[in-house]
């Protein structure tokens, strides 16, 4: 049970204006029986002036006079009304640990939410116009550390804030695009529906099997290679000239 903000004040304004227990006293402000005893004997809390827990709103005056007619009855605290803080205007409030990871979440916000405007940046991740300019034109002091990240995962944003700023970005553009469309009507133009771009076909180079090439049956000259030529006949070795048949030079003339 949770206790009164000053336990002892409490307990001497209602021993000095209730006729409550010395019991339902020390329960309700969680002090022993014998402290409560003590504040009416004038013993304990010397000096100290009470606390009316009925103007301060921590128990009803009901529950108060019901409790003094019956003993056995005990105090019961009220819930603490919290009310509403005002929603304060202006940028979004980062803390000072996750400042320095707002450029890499500007620098994913920019890369994959275009339609994203920049006041609506500014207000999701809690930066300036200047910032994120910095970031898009990369004139950023840290340009060579930022890194595109998400900032849901970096703690800068919730996901229900970042589909909120996202699904008005859309309506926007929408918006912007049925205006148009309206426009182009009016002064008779008819628009073309935009088409996706064809996608980016990299070129791949198919390595082409080779020809398969016909069997061919084996022959002599491809297993044992050419057989060599026959020698020619010498003419000379052909036309034998018998000697008998031959006429005899004259050796004396």
């Amino acid at each position: 049970m949770a206790q009164p903000l000053m336990p002892k004040a409490t307990a001497v304004w209602l021993v000095e204006n209730t006729t409550l227990t010395f019991d339902q006293i020390a329960e309700f402000c969680n002090l022993h029986i014998l402290e409560v005893q003590g504040i009416a004997d004038g013993e304990v809390a010397i000096g100290i002036v009470g606390l009316d827990p009925v103007a301060n709103g921590q128990i009803d005056a009901e529950n108060l006079e019901h409790c003094q007619q019956d003993s056995k009855a005990r105090l019961k605290m009220r819930e603490a009304v919290v009310p509403d803080a005002p929603r304060r205007k202006g940028p979004r409030y980062t803390p000072v640990s996750k400042r320095g990871d707002r450029p890499d979440a500007i620098a994913w916000l920019l890369k994959y939410t275009g339609e994203m405007t920049d006041a609506q940046i500014c207000k999701l991740v809690g930066t300036t116009k200047p910032t994120i300019e910095a970031v898009r034109s990369r004139t950023h002091w840290n340009t060579s550390n930022i890194q595109a990240r998400d900032p849901v995962l970096l703690g800068i944003c919730t996901q229900g804030e970042l589909e909120e700023q996202l699904a008005r970005a859309r309506r926007r553009v929408e918006r912007q695009e049925e205006a148009k469309r309206k426009a182009a009507k009016k002064a008779g133009i008819e628009l073309e529906p935009e088409t996706p771009p064809d996608p980016v076909v990299e070129d791949v180079v198919v390595a082409r099997e080779p020809e398969p090439v016909p069997e061919v049956a084996p022959t002599a000259e491809s297993v044992f290679g050419p057989s060599d030529p026959e020698p020619a006949a010498d003419a000379d070795q052909g036309a034998t000239t018998d000697i008998g048949d031959a006429p005899v030079p004259d050796r004396a003339g």
